[in-house]
């Protein structure tokens, strides 16, 4: 019973991707999606108690495990500072511009002054990755690797700079891809900036 609950909860999961996709997501109203995904609407919201609901689940499912990978690369391995934020950046700027994230980050934008999902998804994501960031900056910043200050400022700004050179560009559809070979020197540029603002202090 377990499996068929399963799999009837992500059937109702794919539907809505597309849907939402389709018609953003004012547009795909529950009771559309029930028709595309067949039965009836208590069974849709006995799986979800709201579009929110299922929204919020939409943009998390795909991109959780992506997530994940990128950011156990701040807590393992034996890299100096630079290279792991490098790696860290590089893993996690090709999630947030894949485009069925961006399109989803579109449609967050647009409905975050009418409902709690901006607040709902920005404590799922930059809340975390920004709490995540800031526990290696403080690691490195006690064993002098990083001059001292603001764990959580820093990792604000090692964030804003990742996305600084694309996020206009992306959330108004100025542009809609870019190569790895651009994104990995907009990362490189990033690295270079956080470390010349936050790397040790040497005295002579």
């Amino acid at each position: 019973m377990r499996v068929k609950s399963d799999e009837k909860r992500q059937a109702i999961i794919d539907v809505a991707a597309q849907t939402f996709q389709e018609l953003g997501f004012e547009g795909a109203s529950m009771s559309e999606i029930c028709s595309r995904v067949g039965g009836s609407k208590a069974t849709l919201y006995n799986y979800f108690a709201s579009k929110e609901d299922l929204f919020f689940e939409v943009m998390f499912q795909s991109a959780d495990k992506e997530f994940e990978a990128v950011h156990d690369l701040l807590t393992t391995g034996e890299l100096d500072v630079s290279d792991t934020l490098r790696r860290f950046g590089e893993g996690l700027m090709k999630i947030l511009y894949a485009p069925e994230v961006v399109a989803a980050r579109r449609l967050i934008i647009a409905e975050s002054g009418r409902s709690e999902l901006g607040r709902r998804c920005y404590e799922r994501g930059p809340a975390m990755a920004d709490a995540l960031i800031g526990g290696f900056l403080s690691r490195k910043m006690e064993l002098g690797k990083l001059r001292r200050s603001d764990p959580h400022y820093a990792a604000c700004h090692f964030r804003g700079l990742l996305e600084a050179e694309l996020y206009d560009r992306f959330m108004l559809g100025v542009i809609n891809k870019i190569s790895t070979k651009e994104l990995k020197q907009i990362v490189e540029r990033a690295v270079s900036v956080f470390m010349a603002a936050y790397g040790p202090v040497f005295s002579i």
